[in-house]
């Protein structure tokens, strides 16, 4: 008798310790992936279709500002990210003292200037506001690309990394609104801006897409390529490799050629 019951309590044990381990191993299977509004969501999801493939599951957590993402891989609440460019990483970093690592660019979006009542640069009145993003990454290349338009001029070599400090030449006597990119749709409607600086992502809330925009960004850099982002300890892992496998896989390739070729260009 109490060898029987022995065994019994060894064997129900073991399924416990087994039940255990599956539940860790399926845990162990689990990507998460913090990421902020479409279609960089909708690139996850669709990343996530091709990781099933291979035994893993890509969980999409959604946020709602631009430093909740970061914070989620710097904490180890997520194991990755896909909301940004390496220069706002870097930024991140810099002021966090974080160590984010870009892994993977994945798409370049189509930015430039909307402006609600003018449908040419030789319209826009001397002394009104141009709306541009306050933080200094988004800046850069902002005013860089109302250089390529001839609307202003920086300083010699300065690039994407000027400020409106580095401005040598204000011909049209520009007014400066620095506004956090994810409210710079909103200046579109005010009276006195004559033109807004946007992403296809926060642009489209107010139903515009590059399309409608006055000018474009015509000398793309890649540096400002949308990538999947890890950190510095996490980057070689299984995870991080699996879900840069899916996030280049061919079939995300062609959804973005497919579903947002008005909006972004892949760039891998």
């Amino acid at each position: 008798m109490k060898k029987s019951l022995f065994i019994m309590i060894l064997m129900f044990s073991v399924m416990i310790a087994g039940c255990g381990a599956n539940k860790k191993d399926s845990e162990d299977k689990v990507i998460k992936v913090a990421s902020q509004a479409p279609p960089m969501t909708d690139v996850v999801k669709e990343a996530a279709k091709e990781a099933k493939k291979d035994g893993w599951e890509i969980k999409l957590v959604q946020v709602n500002d631009n430093v909740a993402y970061n914070d989620m891989v710097t904490s180890k609440e997520a194991d990755a990210s896909f909301a940004q460019h390496k220069p706002f990483m870097e930024k991140y970093n810099k002021e966090r003292k974080a160590n984010l690592v870009a892994i993977q660019p994945i798409y370049d979006a189509k930015v430039g200037f909307y402006s609600k009542k003018y449908k040419d640069t030789k319209s826009i009145p001397n002394g009104t506001k141009v709306a541009i993003p306050n933080d200094i990454s988004n800046e850069g290349r902002a005013l860089a690309i109302l250089e390529e338009q001839g609307l202003i001029k920086l300083k010699d070599g300065v690039g994407v990394n000027g400020t409106t400090k580095d401005i040598v030449d204000n011909p049209k006597d520009f007014k400066w609104l620095k506004v956090d990119l994810l409210n710079l749709a909103e200046t579109y409607s005010e009276s006195d801006v004559s033109l807004v600086y946007n992403y296809p992502t926060y642009i489209s809330k107010i139903g515009l897409k590059p399309a409608d925009a006055l000018f474009l960004e015509k000398n793309i850099d890649t540096r400002f390529s949308i990538q999947l982002v890890a950190r510095e300890d996490n980057k070689d892992s299984e995870k991080i490799k699996a879900l840069h496998k899916a996030m280049k896989s061919d079939a995300v390739k062609k959804y973005l050629k497919e579903k947002h070729k008005d909006t972004l260009i892949p760039s891998f």
